[in-house]
């Protein structure tokens, strides 16, 4: 397979993004409220590992992600001022009985689960290839919640995925392995997080419709 850089000189794919994981405002005192701007720069952001995966089987798993991205973007065009963090969104949005953007919310923060997962497994297991970890992911993410007719398509992008070698080789040169383990690891800390504390928020009886 194919394996064109997507880094820059001396740098990692991670300084390619838009914003990072851990640029995203999280204000603890307020119940850990996730600035909404921020979290979806950032999602988009992460989207582009697909397009670097290099085959057009992950560009129904982008496209549902980007998707969701923009449910929760409308709201915050359509409403402002009430929708600075996340968690706001999603609150104001239910009291005005909708959930367009709470339920995409849900799907999103699922999808990152999914990826985050996905290579948290990959980098703890240093032989292990991308399909395996990938597949280990979706069994305890996405899978319980798609329709047999989603399974395929998702499986078949989960079979798609590039060799170990191939992937990591587009992430960044040979001789800054060691900054792409480290960068990579501090962006799924930060992706984990935020992952951990929406799941929680999204499970409370406040944010179901």
């Amino acid at each position: 397979m194919a394996t064109s850089k997507a880094y820059p000189t001396g740098g990692t794919y991670f300084d390619t993004m838009k914003r990072n994981f851990k640029n995203v405002p999280v204000d603890a005192s307020k119940d850990n409220a996730i600035e909404t701007s921020a979290f979806l720069e950032a999602a988009e952001s992460l989207t582009g590992l697909f397009d670097v995966m290099g085959s057009v089987a992950f560009a129904p798993v982008k496209n549902d992600m980007v998707g969701n991205v923009k449910k929760v973007r409308d709201r915050q065009l359509a409403a402002p001022d009430q929708s600075e963090t996340l968690q706001a969104l999603c609150l104001n949005e239910l009291k005005a009985k909708k959930h367009t953007a709470t339920e995409g919310l849900l799907w999103l923060v699922r999808g990152l689960d999914f990826t985050a997962q996905s290579l948290r497994h990959n980098l703890s297991h240093p032989t292990e290839e991308l399909s395996t970890s990938f597949r280990h992911a979706y069994q305890n993410t996405l899978k319980p919640h798609h329709s047999f007719l989603v399974k395929p398509i998702f499986s078949a992008a989960m079979s798609a995925t590039p060799y170990r070698k191939d992937f990591y080789a587009k992430l960044a040169a040979e001789d800054n392995k060691e900054m792409l383990v480290r960068e990579m690891g501090e962006w799924l800390e930060a992706l984990e997080r935020q992952v951990g504390e929406l799941k929680e928020f999204l499970g409370r009886k406040e944010a179901k419709w």
